[in-house]
């Protein structure tokens, strides 16, 4: 316990810059990662993803239209190519699946587009 304490205490001494160069390191080294989750973590929801292989398709889900919704109507209009009347109610009626069985760089692609018109978006 007495070498984690001066571990803790070196650490502290380091600048911003420094301890970020630290974690890319431990990051690296030990294949994890320091970025806090956007949503909560739960458990694995398929036996593919329970022994470790990379899932293929995925669905996207808003969660929360955040406070620009017309933004996010006007998002789901040009990428989903719905109406208008549609894409309001896919807005008014989230959390809800807006496309399924995307693979994993269109589902990015959809998920970008809707964060960036500020909605809340998970993929599944």
């Amino acid at each position: 316990m007495a070498d984690l304490e001066k571990i803790v205490e070196e650490v502290s001494k380091l600048t911003a810059l420094e301890l970020s160069d630290l974690v890319k390191k431990i990051e690296e080294k030990f294949g994890v990662s320091a970025a806090a989750p956007t949503f909560a973590v739960g458990a694995p929801t398929s036996l593919e993803t329970s022994v470790g292989e990379e899932k293929s398709t995925f669905n996207v889900e808003l969660k929360s239209p955040g406070g620009q919704k017309i933004a996010v109507i006007k998002v789901l209009r040009e990428a989903l190519g719905m109406g208008l009347a549609d894409a309001k109610a896919m807005v008014d009626a989230a959390p809800k699946t807006v496309k399924e069985d995307l693979d994993k760089a269109a589902a990015d692609e959809l998920k970008t587009k809707l964060e960036a018109a500020g909605a809340t978006v998970e993929l599944k």
